[in-house]
């Protein structure tokens, strides 16, 4: 009996799933695997049973069954007020942003065929918070005002890191190699900022750049909604070039790929997701690496696993903001600071599996 061959993607060897093929009526041939379907399907099962909880869960608990008649507008008008003016949209942000930076480090990891190419590691999230922190420290903007800021400075950044790491192409390696330069150097520019402010603006900044999503509302909603909109569908039609590009150039070239347009079309929706999300919520950490790296594993199929890596940031993320609200209160513990302390032993481990392996 032969055995199930595996693939190498991203230094993570993975197991080939079942294939399943369908035939439609005008004789199109669909081909799908059915372990990434069932893992999405339950992976959109937890983000829904914890976005129930999560909206129930404060100083003044609802129960689910009133939670769900409240959803579908039979609730009282104080649950109403409370759900849909208080408490939804902060999940929908918070699902929102999961799946962007989820999307978007998958997109990242498969780029650069490296595990470690998460836009928090290197330098897009942390040029967002400095653009961020111009607004707060120097022209003490508005909360509109500093989103536009971490805006402009994650596209900003993007575009160095995607100059100052191009040599007739852009090297995965090099890439990451270039950003993690990129993101000490802001740093510095963040630890600067902060001490020439004044206490309250300082106040301000750290909470910002903590990554929360205490007080979103559904002026945050609105923009994030249409930054995903425009760049998910588009993201998704780039799957297959992607996961010809993640074979290598030469391979992308002889099918037909158009190397250096796919890459930057996808760089660029990344830098876009990575900069929307963190302008919505501040720079949440460690969602981009882990998201796609345990999308990976649950779905054990090669390629960019773009559509699972999205569901599970989202799911990651409101899971995470459940359990900090559980375990210390509503508005006492930032969801990043979550994320930051699961992430980052995550990122211990992925170091220490790769060292292991002889691949770093």
């Amino acid at each position: 009996m032969k055995a199930p061959s595996k693939t190498s993607v991203s230094g993570t060897s993975v197991p080939k799933t079942s294939v399943r093929a369908v035939r439609t009526a005008g004789g199109l041939s669909v081909r799908f695997e059915l372990r990434p379907l069932l893992t999405v399907g339950a992976l959109l099962v937890v983000a829904f049973a914890a976005s129930v909880l999560l909206i129930g869960t404060g100083d003044f608990q609802i129960p689910v069954p009133d939670v769900l008649n409240t959803l579908m507008g039979n609730g009282s008008v104080a649950h109403e007020f409370i759900i849909n003016d208080l408490r939804l949209p902060r999940v929908v942000v918070g699902l929102l942003v999961g799946a962007a930076l989820g999307l978007s480090g998958a997109l990242f990891q498969s780029v650069t065929r490296n595990p470690l190419g998460s836009p928090d590691i290197i330098g897009f999230g942390q040029g967002s918070t400095v653009g961020a922190l111009i607004v707060i420290v120097l022209f003490q903007g508005s909360a509109e005002a500093v989103a536009l800021g971490s805006l402009a400075g994650g596209l900003v950044t993007g575009a160095l890191i995607y100059l100052l790491a191009w040599k007739r192409g852009i090297h995965g390696y090099r890439l990451v190699l270039v950003g993690i330069g990129a993101a000490a150097v802001l740093t510095a520019m963040n630890g600067y900022l902060l001490t020439k402010a004044q206490i309250v603006d300082a106040a301000r900044a750290v909470v910002w750049i903590t990554g929360s999503l205490n007080g979103r509302g559904w002026e945050q909603v609105g923009p994030l909604f249409w930054f995903c909109l425009i760049l998910m569908p588009l993201v998704l039609l780039y799957a297959r070039p992607l996961r010809m590009l993640e074979m290598g150039d030469d391979v992308a070239y002889a099918l037909g790929v158009r190397v250096e347009r796919t890459r930057l079309v996808l760089m660029t929706a990344a830098v876009l997701l990575t900069a929307a999300a963190t302008a919505a919520a501040g720079p949440v950490a460690f969602v981009s690496l882990t998201a796609p790296q345990l999308a990976r594993r649950l779905t054990r199929s090669p390629g960019p696993n773009l559509l699972a890596s999205m569901v599970m940031g989202a799911t990651l993320l409101i899971a995470a903001d459940l359990g900090a609200q559980r375990v210390f209160g509503a508005d006492q513990l930032p969801v990043g600071v979550v994320t930051g302390v699961l992430g980052g032993g995550y990122l211990l481990w992925l170091l220490a599996s790769e060292r292991k392996a002889g691949r770093i």
